[in-house]
């Protein structure tokens, strides 16, 4: 990872030259590819703050993974390499170990619940963590209700999902559910993952619809399922140093962009997640719905691991989390 620091930081200096004459240059990097809403997201965020500051600000923004896969973007932010990127939140978790807090299996009934958590007090904890290492949050995107897909068989029971060579993000809470169900989790980057599954390096992941289908994997997977066992978050995030570099008003700017943004991305993501799964059976993956009883099964399965997770993390963040999620009736 250091020895690509440089080239990062490198290929980013680079870029810079081209936007010369602009007052501001924002670099944006994501690993998500150019149809998916966030990369959608990000094209009119750059739309709205060139036209809030008048041209004086100038966005460039590289979708998937053009400056590098996700752990590369999230260290490039880090060094100031970069000014701006969005990616999944799991992978910050090594970063800010406090945002597994919002990735606990099953603990969201719908995207609604889970946008009141972040968009809350929670959230506003979890930004104050990511200020000390030194990132400016930007808000929370929509990833959304993780589903497993994998080439040996239909998912019906647990024991189906025992053995299974499962890719996952670098994210313990994860790992550790999937230890839980009696597969064998592997952490990595989504930059290799489409050639992992197409060598059969590994059986199967996990993903949002919206992410199975545009990412491709249909070409490479056979099953699918929809096990909804995390709603996963997109952190966008700044180089904080960088971000308190601007003044005032262009600090303002670039928020109501984002604000924008993120709105737009939220609502996208739902419709795009809506037509998923029929567009990955038109295009050939067999899919076996979750039945109540195989439901029931991995929640009681996976029940120990949010409580093994919250025992490690901030104390004071858990007591929030647990007050703000018995208001919503969780």
């Amino acid at each position: 990872m250091k020895a690509l620091l440089p080239l990062i930081a490198s290929s980013a200096i680079a870029l810079s030259v081209a936007a010369a004459d602009a007052k501001d240059l924002i670099r944006v990097a994501g690993n998500f590819a150019a149809e998916h809403a966030s990369s959608l997201a990000m094209a009119k965020f750059e739309a709205e703050l060139e036209r809030l500051s008048g041209g004086e600000i100038d966005v460039n923004v590289f979708p998937a993974q053009q400056l590098g896969g996700a752990a590369e973007n999230v260290q490039a932010v880090k060094i100031g390499a970069i000014e701006l990127m969005w990616v999944g939140t799991a992978y910050l978790t090594r970063t800010v170990p406090e945002l597994e807090v919002v990735g606990l299996p099953f603990q969201f009934q719908s995207r609604e619940q889970a946008f009141a958590i972040v968009d809350g007090p929670v959230g506003a904890a979890l930004d104050a963590k990511l200020a000390k290492e030194g990132m400016t949050s930007m808000g929370y995107m929509e990833l959304g209700f993780r589903h497993l897909t994998n080439n040996v068989r239909p998912i019906r029971t647990i024991d189906d999902i025992a053995g299974l060579k499962i890719r996952l993000q670098p994210n313990e809470t994860h790992l550790a559910t999937f230890r839980a169900l009696g597969a064998n989790p592997v952490a990595m980057d989504v930059k290799e993952l489409y050639s992992a599954l197409e060598q059969n390096v590994i059986d199967g992941q996990e993903n949002p619809f919206a992410i199975i289908n545009v990412a491709g994997y249909a070409e490479v997977q056979k099953n699918i399922s929809n096990t909804g066992h995390f709603f996963d978050f997109i952190s966008v995030a700044a180089n904080k140093k960088w971000f308190d570099g601007l003044d005032a008003g262009k600090q303002a700017m670039v928020r109501e962009a984002m604000a924008t943004a993120v709105a737009y991305q939220r609502e996208l993501a739902a419709e795009q997640d809506a037509a998923g799964l029929a567009t990955l059976v038109g295009k050939g993956m067999v899919f076996t719905e979750v039945s109540p009883e195989l439901a029931a099964a991995l929640r009681e399965k996976t029940a120990g691991v949010a409580a093994e997770t919250k025992a490690r993390l901030d104390p004071d963040l858990v007591t929030l989390l647990d007050a703000e999620t018995a208001k919503l009736g969780m």
